[in-house]
């Protein structure tokens, strides 16, 4: 890997997300050497991916290179590589670029999507958990909207304009709503010769309401704003299957679409090495305790998605969202600056900001403590948070000139294929 050799303490980090990068911003100045590993050389805003997806943001919007987070510190350094194996008992990390020693090691590579086992679904399905799998979504949507204006065909045309997404959390909903503003505000001024009358998007949820992880009311509003959209609603529905265009699910819904997108759940991503007591299995996610120490190990230690810390507000861990992820590597960069300076560690203590999703135009909710709302002022809300968040001033200037654009003009100015999605056996492969 061609690190320098250094008398100060190595802190290895697997993983750029944001409980890495959390991390990684808090303890560059302190004396140690910190390698940061990634196997992509950028970190990703997820919570806008949707966005790539539905032509309103080109990829470098949500984008920032892991690089620049580190450029100004002398003692740090990032390494793009894949980490194959752990070897805790003589403190290794083994990448596919080589091999790096640590003092200590936080392991942050977040999740992953969950298909459950069904190994059919995650085959033939999109879903869109990173960058690439944005783009390879936008790129199918639009090579289908191209495919549908040239069909004679009736059927099949109906089939290139159905869009079918599983899972109604905050990844589903916004997606479906993000689809339909197409639908309604801009496909009909790119295709004058297209009825989109026979565009439909279907949004299949397993439980009673879409947004179960929020309140209520949140999931009432939601509803309401995805019907004025013209999404259909299928709830208390599991899919099944999607093989040959169809979609089959445990009711008498079939749907025929060449656009499937999978939102139904993630897992943990842990890494082959650590000791499968300290692995939950089917959340596939360390156990840590309250200084986010893998349990077994004193140096190893667990931050974001891929942790499970159990306490009694949270008995199955913190939920899978950016805060938590942000929180955990800001605080265990206080606690590795206290061991380091022989202080006893702090526990950690979750600070619930609240959740949101965002339908559309003019349209979000939000659950911040006891106050729950909707419409205007959630989306407005909803557009200041996730600017605050991302990472990089070009970035946020970028993202909000755009929304900007679109929000006047009623249009969307990322509508290139730019990466054509030609062989799904290729660019659908598990990353």
């Amino acid at each position: 890997m061609n690190i320098p050799f250094s008398n100060l303490p190595r802190l290895v980090i697997i993983g750029g997300g944001f409980a890495g990068v959390a991390l990684a911003r808090k303890i560059l100045k302190e004396d140690l050497q910190v390698v940061l590993l990634d196997r992509h050389n950028y970190h990703t805003f997820q919570p806008l991916l949707y966005q790539v997806s539905t032509s309103s943001l080109e990829p470098d919007s949500i984008a920032y290179p892991l690089r620049k987070i580190v450029k100004k510190a002398k003692n740090t350094f990032f390494r793009m590589a894949e980490v194959t194996s752990i070897d805790t008992s003589i403190k290794k990390v083994h990448t596919n670029i080589g091999t790096v020693s640590y003092d200590y090691l936080v392991i942050a590579t977040g999740a992953r999507t969950n298909f459950f086992g069904n190994t059919t679904i995650e085959h033939n399905a999109m879903r869109m958990k990173n960058l690439p799998q944005a783009l390879n979504l936008r790129s199918l949507m639009l090579e289908n909207l191209e495919q549908a204006v040239i069909t004679t065909d009736h059927e099949k045309r109906k089939e290139l304009l159905s869009f079918v997404l599983a899972g109604a959390g905050p990844t589903g909903v916004e997606l479906a709503g993000g689809i339909a503003e197409l639908k309604l505000n801009v496909l009909p001024r790119d295709y004058p010769d297209m009825d989109f009358s026979e565009m439909e998007i279907h949004l299949i949820e397993g439980a009673p309401r879409v947004l179960p992880p929020m309140s209520e009311h949140a999931s009432e509003k939601a509803s309401k704003f995805l019907r004025k959209l013209g999404v259909h609603i299928h709830l208390n529905t599991q899919v099944k299957n999607y093989d040959n265009n169809i979609v089959t699910t445990n009711t008498d819904l079939t749907i025929k679409t060449a656009t499937f997108i999978w939102s139904a759940g993630v897992t943990g991503a842990p890494i082959s090495g650590i000791n499968a007591s300290s692995l939950i299995p089917r959340a596939n996610r360390y156990k840590v305790n309250q200084y986010n120490q893998i349990e077994g190990y004193e140096n190893v230690f667990a931050i974001g998605d891929i942790s499970v810390m159990e306490t009694e507000i949270y008995p199955k861990g913190h939920p899978m969202v950016a805060q938590p992820a942000i929180q955990q590597g800001k605080h265990l960069a206080k606690n590795l600056k206290r061991h380091l300076k022989g202080k006893p560690m702090i526990p950690f203590r979750y600070l619930d900001k609240g959740s949101m999703a965002t339908i559309g135009r003019n349209k979000a909710v939000v659950d911040i403590g006891k106050f729950k709302f909707g419409g205007f002022f959630a989306w407005f809300v909803w557009m200041f948070i996730h600017l605050w968040f991302l990472v990089g001033f070009r970035n946020r200037f970028v993202t909000f000139f755009n929304w900007t654009y679109n929000y006047i003009n009623y249009d969307k100015a990322a509508r290139l294929i730019v990466r054509p999605f030609k062989n799904k056996d290729d660019t659908r492969k598990k990353v």
